[in-house]
């Protein structure tokens, strides 16, 4: 079974995202969803996940926060940027993180679906 994570702020696109990748990964999923990224590395150590999808743009501790303190030592999981932002600033401060697989523009679609899971 696969582990997700999705963090963001946004419950509709969290629910979006999630409906996508069940209708078209064919392995199960289990979906943890966080809507504060400080709730999520609480956690994160423990669930072990195998993909983390993760917004920029929230209260409290943004995406950047996140993968600054997230230790990638203890947790080997994919880590997606699935971001409204479309500024080339974040992008290429995205590419910067050698745990970030790719930096994915809301919302998520069938494409993108496909080249991750397969």
């Amino acid at each position: 079974m696969l582990t997700i994570v999705l963090i963001d702020d946004d419950p509709i696109s969290t629910f979006v995202t999630e409906k996508l990748i069940s209708k078209n990964v064919k392995e199960p999923c289990q979906f943890y969803k966080y809507q504060s990224a400080k709730a999520a590395l609480n956690e994160i150590y423990k669930i072990k996940p195998n993909y983390l999808f993760l917004d920029l743009n929230m209260p409290e501790m943004t995406g950047w926060d996140f993968l600054d303190t997230f230790d990638t030592a203890q947790n080997d999981a994919q880590i997606y940027i699935l971001s409204s932002s479309v500024d080339e600033r974040d992008i290429n401060k995205a590419s910067k993180y050698q745990v970030v697989k790719d930096y994915l523009s809301k919302p998520l679609i069938k494409k993108y679906i496909k080249s991750i899971f397969n």
